[in-house]
């Protein structure tokens, strides 16, 4: 079996896995009991509260666990609009389908939206952003690693211009990039991540703030470790958050050197097929690799790879099957190239012996549906 879809869900790090087990045993009362167990829950909790705050430079009551980052971008986008009923919202044309969805169901509800459109770097305009901010209480909603080709935005520079606007919050989903590749949030009002994608435990994760945005809560009833999301706290899954960012921090160096040099190999070998297109660019993450194969269904082309136990993407996991890549004719313009895309997604855990083997099954898949 080669796993090549990274980007979709990360198996986890054994370590965190480990902890995880353990905390579950030790830690089992409810954070939000007064009791002295509860007590010592409640201060492990924090001790993560406290950890995550210094990252992200926020006070401590503005970190908000979640289900995971769909509901934390849902919290953002519709919390921030329920409490500013007169808002414009600015969002781009790539977004992970969790801030597309939010924002169409906010427009439909007859909130004012813009949608940028990127240009053929998969990136916006700065300054067309800028000219599109009015006197209202704004939220700009803009990715900082597009998930289908990995490519990066301008967060710092977008953030430099934004934060010259009282009225504007600027929120950015994250979940591409933490532990994965160094940004400044110096000036993004929210941030949003999970951290399933650096390989930790589904069924968490964190929407951070900044103490002057205001959000109504998705989930009312029933105590929390904030105010913005009810619930009792999933103790140990919280737990393994510090876990596992620690890990994806301190080894991010090393394996993104170890994963370049699969990404440069792969792509030199791909290069050789006169149907291949690279979506992803010279400004994506390394862990992304994204191509067309013109001519053929991408679907095709990935069940195909299936039959040998080899596992790619076509479109980002929480897509719809039944249409072409929105972000890549986003970027490309071309309905073939959208319709015939392919995430291949890398890790420190993926092995150039496994790439060869890829590449060998890529190739027989290439002559049998291209010829």
């Amino acid at each position: 079996m080669i796993y090549l879809d990274y980007a979709a869900n990360c198996p986890v790090d054994k370590r965190v896995l480990e902890d995880f087990n353990l905390n579950n045993i030790l830690y089992f009362a409810n954070p939000n009991s007064v009791h002295k167990l509860g007590l010592e829950s409640k201060t492990k909790i924090d001790e993560v509260t406290k950890y995550l705050s210094k990252i992200f430079n926020c006070n401590l009551e503005d970190v908000i666990y979640t289900s995971g980052s769909s509901e934390s971008n849902n919290l953002a986008i519709k919390g921030f609009a329920e409490i500013n009923k007169d808002c414009h919202i600015i969002t781009t044309d790539i977004e992970h389908s969790s801030v597309i969805a939010p924002v169409n169901y906010l427009m439909n509800k007859g909130y004012n939206v813009d949608i940028l459109e990127v240009n053929e770097k998969g990136q916006i305009d700065v300054e067309k952003l800028e000219s599109l901010i009015d006197d209202k209480k704004t939220l700009v909603s803009i990715t900082s690693v597009e998930s289908e080709t990995g490519i990066i935005e301008n967060i710092e520079e977008i953030g430099s211009v934004l934060s010259k606007y009282d009225n504007v919050v600027f929120h950015t989903d994250a979940t591409q990039s933490i532990g994965k590749v160094n940004i400044n949030f110096e000036n993004v009002d929210m941030i949003t991540f999970s951290p399933h994608k650096f390989y930790g435990i589904n069924g968490i994760g964190v929407l951070i703030k900044k103490s002057n945005v205001k959000l109504l809560p998705l989930i009312h009833g029933g105590k929390s470790t904030s105010k913005y999301r009810s619930g009792t706290p999933p103790l140990a899954l919280i737990l393994s958050i510090k876990k596992t960012l620690e890990i994806a921090l301190d080894n991010m160096d090393k394996n993104n050197k170890y994963i370049k040099e699969l990404n440069e190999y792969l792509k030199n070998k791909l290069s050789n097929y006169s149907n291949v297109y690279f979506n992803s660019t010279n400004n994506s993450i390394l862990n992304i690799l994204n191509i067309s194969i013109i001519g053929i269904d991408s679907s095709k082309f990935s069940k195909e790879l299936e039959k040998k136990e080899i596992y790619v993407s076509t479109k980002s996991a929480c897509s719809s099957d039944k249409n072409i890549s929105k972000t890549i004719y986003a970027i490309t313009k071309d309905a073939e190239r959208a319709k015939s895309s392919i995430r291949i997604s890398l890790s420190h855990l993926s092995t150039k012996t496994q790439l060869d083997e890829f590449l060998k099954v890529f190739d027989d898949v290439y002559k049998k549906l291209v010829g």
